[in-house]
């Protein structure tokens, strides 16, 4: 793949015009934040730190997810490429993020896709659930699940569908309850919004 000189910098030592074939599904290299995932997971598998790499990025997720002043950091146009290289550095040195994912915050900043993060996180989250032979399963709640809720859900769908599987936790008040589980092109909906919405089509007949 030949460089863009759009993006400069690299993350750690690989730069983005020179990333090498990754086995991956979905296309994912076919988008910016794709291919910037598939640069920080090259450099965390020739490192053998997939586990300290996946961890960062799950806290980066949470922070996402908790942080309106975070979210507003990565999605501003009114906040400079440098401005915001210090207060993401600042943000990872806060959550404890490991070196490379670090770096990786760092290599956005400067060229200025931090509003790329959130899609980035997605697609390398799918790499390393293809790398481990796990399929992702989207999970949405009203509430956030606990860790023995988490564990339940990933027996049933793992005897469900034969394989490991990832869960891509997302909670979303206005489904009222229940759960939105999507892997692949199949969903199951059982959410309490759908049974009421059901109920008063089927009323209405």
């Amino acid at each position: 793949m030949g460089r863009n000189p759009a993006e400069k910098g690299s993350v750690g030592a690989i730069s983005l015009g020179d990333l090498t074939r990754v086995e991956i599904s979905g296309g994912i290299q076919a988008s910016l934040a794709g291919r910037y995932a598939v640069a920080l997971f090259q450099l965390a598998r020739d490192a053998g730190q997939i586990d300290s790499v996946d961890a960062s990025v799950a806290k980066l997720k949470q922070a996402l997810a908790e942080s309106a002043d975070l979210r507003l950091l990565t999605t501003s146009p009114q906040i400079g490429r440098e401005d915001a290289g210090k207060a993401i550095a600042a943000v990872a040195g806060v959550l404890g993020l490991d070196t490379l994912t670090t770096n990786f915050l760092g290599v956005l900043a400067r060229n200025g896709r931090l509003f790329q993060l959130g899609a980035a996180i997605k697609a390398y989250t799918a790499i390393v659930a293809n790398h481990r032979g796990e399929i992702t399963a989207t999970v949405t709640s009203a509430h956030p699940l606990n860790d023995e809720q988490i564990d339940a859900l990933k027996t049933k769908l793992r005897g469900r569908l034969g394989r490991e599987v990832a869960v891509d936790l997302h909670v979303d008040p206005a489904i009222l309850g229940g759960l939105i589980v999507k892997t692949g092109s199949q969903q199951i909906d059982g959410s309490i919004r759908t049974k009421l919405n059901t109920l008063a089509n089927a009323m209405k007949g």
